[in-house]
């Protein structure tokens, strides 16, 4: 029987409305971070990452030093600590986006941190500008805390898969756009030019966002009539790519996403879960450095162990 505590329940429908109110406030602290940090390769200097309460954006640049915003999911509260030792945060409650961008930008003033962030949401088809979404959102704490359980369990093993690689790779960073939690691997070769769109995304980040061939997988809570999922996919997709098999059972390749899923349930009832992710995001990732040819000898390592320095052959 699965775990409850280590690998929680997370069936999209009984949370839905607090995933879409944690999705919307999720992107009104991203947009600060946007708003302040310099531009990154990939647009990596936009993402959130795990932490033990919650979704940080570390530490961000302000006039005389630093600040860094945390959904903290445990204490459910937007917490801002700066580096003079000025702290300030605003309730996760119930209430709408407008009046929690208001509250955030409020608590930011009242820390002499004055920051300007664009109103509409980002890849959201058909969103309300931020501060006119003034409908009551619902928010229910206790399952933000089984969200960030399972966010928890996910980043630790993402970032065990991590260390088999040698190439360049991309921390493991939630994505507060897309709301899910993704792991890159590149070969170092350049891609054709991406023409693919997303709703409030301007091509030319897009474009720059997959200006080189990756295997990308990541974590998704759920939407659409879809529970959460796994997924994996390779840009530019190569060639047999669909074709591969994949583990563990109950992975499947969708041709409407174009990219393999595994349902988080098959994972958290598996009898070793983080065994059989592991298995899916190695034979997954095979799959595309297989198709595409990676010079995968090049590319790989002997997986990291703690305390243990990486042997060099």
């Amino acid at each position: 029987m699965p775990d409850d505590n280590t690998w929680p329940d997370l069936p999209y429908d009984a949370w839905r409305d607090t995933c879409t109110t944690l999705h919307l406030w999720s992107q009104v602290v991203g947009k600060i971070r946007l708003a302040t940090t310099p531009w990154l390769n990939h647009g990596w200097h936009v993402a959130l990452y795990v932490d033990a309460s919650g979704l940080t954006t570390s530490p961000m640049p302000r006039s005389g030093g630093n600040f860094q915003l945390r959904l903290d999911l445990v204490d459910q509260l937007l917490k801002c600590e700066t580096s003079d030792g000025r702290r300030g945060s605003v309730p996760l409650a119930p209430q709408s986006v407008a009046q929690f961008k208001t509250a955030t930008l409020r608590m930011l003033a009242n820390l002499d941190i004055a920051v300007y962030i664009s109103d509409l949401p980002c890849e959201i088809a058909g969103a309300m500008p931020f501060s006119r979404d003034h409908a009551p959102r619902a928010y229910d704490s206790e399952a933000a805390r089984r969200f960030h359980r399972v966010l928890s369990q996910v980043d630790r093993v993402f970032k065990q898969f991590r260390t088999g690689f040698l190439g360049k790779a991309s921390p493991v960073h939630f994505f507060w756009g897309s709301f899910d939690l993704a792991v890159t691997r590149f070969s170092g070769r350049r891609a054709p030019p991406f023409v693919g769109t997303a709703p409030g995304v301007a091509p030319i980040v897009m474009q720059e966002a997959y200006s080189h061939e990756v295997s990308s997988a990541g974590f998704w809570p759920g939407g659409a009539g879809v529970d959460a999922s796994f997924y994996s996919y390779a840009y530019p997709e190569p060639h047999g790519f669909k074709d591969a098999s994949v583990a563990p059972a109950g992975a499947s390749y969708s041709e409407t996403l174009r990219e393999f899923l595994l349902p988080y349930e098959v994972v958290r009832e598996a009898s070793d879960p983080e065994a059989a992710l592991l298995a899916f995001l190695q034979s997954t990732y095979e799959a595309a450095a297989d198709a595409a040819r990676w010079d995968r000898a090049a590319l790989e390592c002997v997986p990291g162990r703690a305390g243990v320095c990486r042997p060099v052959l």
